[in-house]
């Protein structure tokens, strides 16, 4: 699905929360869970910041804001 596709699925669906999965580096799995009113072909393409410091193994406090960009292929 496109960005654009993928907005309009949930949509007309009357999805209301989005769960966004990945895993850590050890491998266990992780999410970030967003509202529908935040589910926009732009956030998709640029992706949803989260502080990485609170994911082990991906960064320290002094830099820890990072960018979860969804696959929109694989929805």
């Amino acid at each position: 699905m496109t960005p654009a596709e993928t907005v309009e699925f949930c949509r007309t669906r009357g999805i209301g929360i989005i769960d966004l999965k990945f895993t850590d580096l050890p491998g266990t799995l992780q999410h970030l869970s967003i509202p529908l009113s935040e589910l926009t072909e732009k956030n998709l393409s640029d992706g949803y910041g989260f502080d990485g410091s609170s994911i082990r193994g991906f960064k320290s406090i002094e830099e820890s804001d990072m960018l979860l960009i969804p696959d929109t292929a694989t929805a």
